[in-house]
Order: structure tokens, then sequence, then C-alpha cells
């Protein structure tokens, strides 16, 4: 059972008792996982346009997704080529301009009988309870959440007040993104569906990255989608949230986003350009990896989804060369510094690209990543943090970019000059321990001087701060045209506040 307290008055009094009984009754009723009947993915499309492209390319390709304005124009026309499934889960999906355009997108193909599964995660969905119960109405779109919040409301704040006695299940996320569809093309990557992640905000913007595939990973992608969407922790909207009074019909919600669909070319526009990507996508072989979702219980130890990481330990211990880590979050586990410094000391050099204190989004993170500096620059690590003012940010966002800051979100990994990892796994405990995570561990020497060649900018010294070693016990940031003595900031006040969340004990949940 759902607990809701949509209407929780303001008086301070009522709000702390209604805190207080609510922590009790959760601490005593636990969310208990559902047994549902098991939907399977359905079988491959066999149109025309698949056979076609099946003789075009019928080895495993990729297909990178370097900027924002690729990646939604590939999206959308991934879910406009459909015509037997979509299925598709995400961390986090905003109704603005880019979340909005997506979810046009797939109500249109849902209208022409594609069968839409949506798994997202409920750590962001206190806002958006109207859309998903409209689109959940559609008799071609099934709508499920992933391990939810079991008592709601319209604030984060006190959204995770009352549910402080689940803590440990709740603090666990499907950070998962991927998209499939009809069983022959995927995409997997770091981007969440908001603005900010296509170039399209106003204020900052993230430089991220994904890629298309098919071929035979493709199979893998979907069993990952089925093993989340049947665990027992995915679950239908209605049994979550009632529909809200002013909750609209699919009519309606139809008609709402008459404005956010990006005209469709003509089908066989459609599909030649389909076919065109196909032709100049790389060849390679791939393996993908997930963590596995919770079978009893998220917060049980036995089912810490730590997976992912054991491969990508694996694999930054297979490197010969050279390794290039780009992360968004970079706190190392005490595993993943161990094999780090292990390479380094045979001679593997380690770049890194992360964000700066500016240009990270998560103020904790920073603090817990700062701990790390002296050693991950003392055994070796070639550091790098993202300038919010990068010369080149325009790559990444819409003009004009005067006033617009940039951020990293990019979750890649380069092994010598063979092997690409890209995911939605960021460097740190919670992505490494504490979310679910997935990604594709590509064998491609054409794809790994592909996106070495796109990586190159963002290190360069216009565009990202180089850390290193005063040579008396601090640090220093070199950029093109300055020498900082303290980490970029905002202000004192953001270096102080970095300070003092460091203090804090949080480093293993960040």
């Amino acid at each position: 059972m759902i607990i809701h307290h949509r209407n929780v008055q303001k008086n301070p009094f009522v709000l702390l008792m209604t805190l207080l009984i609510s922590v009790v009754l959760v601490g005593c009723i636990h969310q208990k996982p559902l047994d549902l009947p098991p939907e399977e993915a359905l079988p491959p499309g066999d149109s025309a346009f698949w056979q076609e492209l099946a003789a075009i390319r019928a080895d495993d390709w990729f297909y990178l997704l370097n900027t924002g304005n690729d990646a939604l124009r590939w999206r959308l026309n991934m879910i406009d080529v459909a015509t037997v499934s979509i299925d598709m889960d995400t961390f986090l999906w905003k109704p603005d301009t880019a979340g909005l355009r997506i979810l046009a997108h797939l109500v249109a193909a849902a209208d022409r009988g594609v069968r839409v599964r949506i798994l997202l995660d409920d750590s962001f969905t206190m806002h958006e309870e109207l859309e998903l119960h409209a689109a959940d109405e559609h008799p071609n779109i099934s709508y499920r959440i992933y391990n939810p919040f079991r008592h709601r409301s319209d604030s984060a704040f006190w959204r995770e007040l009352f549910n402080l006695g689940e803590f440990t299940r709740i603090n666990h996320r499907m950070h998962n993104k991927t998209l499939i569809v009809d069983g022959r093309m995927a995409l997997v990557g770091g981007r969440n569906l908001g603005d900010e992640y296509f170039g399209l905000h106003d204020n900052l913007n993230f430089r991220d990255m994904e890629v298309i595939t098919a071929g035979s990973q493709v199979e893998a992608v979907t069993e990952q989608f089925d093993a989340f969407w049947n665990s027992g922790w995915a679950f239908p909207i209605d049994d979550i949230f009632d529909a809200p009074e002013n909750a609209g019909s699919v009519d309606a919600l139809r008609e709402s986003l008459v404005d956010h669909v990006v005209p469709v070319m003509n089908r066989k526009q459609l599909q030649s350009d389909w076919l065109v990507l196909a032709k100049q996508a790389l060849p390679g072989r791939a393996e993908f990896f997930f963590d596995e979702p919770a079978d009893h219980n998220p917060a049980d130890i036995a089912e810490t989804p730590d997976q992912l990481a054991a491969e990508l330990r694996e694999l930054i211990n297979s490197a010969s060369s050279e390794v290039i880590l780009v992360t968004a979050y970079l706190v190392p586990t005490p595993e993943l510094e161990t094999v780090v410094e292990t390479v380094e000391a045979r001679g593997v050099e380690v770049r890194v690209l992360t964000n700066s204190l500016r240009s990270n989004n998560h103020l904790a993170a920073h603090a817990a990543y700062s701990k790390h500096l002296h050693r991950l620059i003392g055994h070796g690590a070639d550091l790098h943090e993202v300038r919010v003012t990068a010369r080149d940010r325009e790559l990444y966002m819409q003009q004009p970019v005067e006033s617009k800051q940039l951020g990293l979100h990019a979750k890649v990994m380069l092994v010598d000059d063979q092997i690409t990892f890209i995911g939605s796994c960021n460097l740190d405990p919670r992505s490494l321990k504490i979310n679910t995570e997935v990604g594709l561990i590509i064998q491609s020497p054409e794809l790994n001087q592909q996106l070495r060649e796109q990586l190159k900018v963002d290190f360069l010294p216009e565009n990202a701060w180089a850390v290193k070693s005063d040579g008396e016990g601090g640090l220093r940031w070199e950029g093109h045209d300055q020498v900082l003595k303290h980490q970029p900031a905002d202000s004192l006040i953001q270096r102080l506040e970095d300070w003092f969340i460091g203090l804090l004990p949080i480093d293993k949940q960040m």
C-alpha cells in the first residue's frame, strides 16, 4: 500500500506530528515487491525496413551521439521508425522541451500500434503524475516506476523525511538508460531526458555521450529491460498513486503535445536516413553488462548491484599503455583506486576528465572527490577538470552561449587503442555499489579512435583545468590563460560549502 501526503497542512506542529507518525508507520510496514505475471519483450520486428537495413549492415555496428542535437534527433528518429515495440528505461525525465518532444513521439508511436513500455526510476517523479497517468491510459503504453517511495508527497524534502524508515531500500536507485526499438536497435549511454542533456537549457548544459547500436548485443539490452520490468520492483503507476483529480485523458494529452512534435519526414525519407547512418556506423564487437535488479529487497547486502563495477575494474586492469576516464563524478572506491594505481605502477598512462567545483551540479560529490586529489595526482594520474566557460562549449549547447555554463555528464572509458566503454556508470560509490547501472564494452579500433578524436577538444587548456602538484604539498589548476592556487569556484562561499560538506562522513553515499 502506498500512503499519500498531498495536502499536508503548513502548521509546524501538524507537520511534525505527521512526520513522526509517518516514520513510525513506515518503520513497521515495509514495501514488498509485487508478484505480477511476467511480460516479455515482443519478437524482433521483421518489416521491409529492417530487412533492407540488415542487407546493408549484417554485422554489429555502432554510431556515437556526441552532441545533444544529434542525440535528440536520432532518439526521435528511432521512435519514429518503430513498427512493433519500444522499450525505454531512464533515471530522470523532465516535462520540458526535450522531455515533451520524446513523450509526443512515443504517444504517436503508440497511436500507430507500437507497444510502448516505459520504466522510470522514482527519484524525480513528484511533479510528473499528470503526464504519467494520461500516457498510461493509452492502450498501447505501459508505465512502471522502479523501487517506489512508499509515502508520496509533492515535495522532495517531505518525501525523503516521510520515508526515513526505509532509507536503506529507497537509497538504491535504477540509473539505467536504454532505448530499444523493435528488438533490432538500441541506444545506450549517460543522458537523462531533460533540456540540459540535449543542449537546450538556458543556463547550464552538459557534455554527454551515447551510442546507437545494432546487432547481436541488442538482445542483451532487451534482456536487461525485461529483468527490471519483471523484477517485482517495477510498479504499475496505478499501484503507486491515484490519478490526480485534474488528470486528463489520452486525447487531452495528445492535444497538449501537438506543439512538441517534430514534424516527421515521410517514412521513405526517414528510412533512407537510417540506411545512410548505418553505412557511416563503425564495426565492432560488444558485450552489454548491467547490474542485476533486486529480487527480495534492494537493501539486502547480498543483492548489492556491483556486477558492472567488477567488469570495469577488470577492463582497467587489462590496459597495457593507456586508460582515459571521463566521468561526471569521481569518488574512487578502494577497489577502483587500487586497480588504477596498479596499472599506473606498471607504466600505463591514466588520463581523467571530470567536473570542477564550478561545473559540478552535485556539491557533495565534489566535496568527496576533493579528498582524493592528492592521491590521484601523487600516483601519476593526468587529471583535468571541466571549465564552466569552456571556449568550445557551443559544441554542446544552442547559441547564444555567452551566459551559459558547461558541465560534464558523460560516462566513458577508453582502454589502449582497441576498447571503449559507454554507459550510465560514474566512477563513484553510488554508481559502483548502490545504484544499478548499464554499459557497453566495445572492441573496435575504429570507434576507439573516433571517440578519442571527439574527446580531444574537452582536454584542451581552453576547456579544462589541468590539476597538478605545486611541488610544495599543494595543488594548482592550470588553464590556457591563468594558473589558480585554489580550485575554481563561483565564490568564496562555494569553497567554504565544499570544505564543510567534505567534513561530513558521506563519501560512501556519493
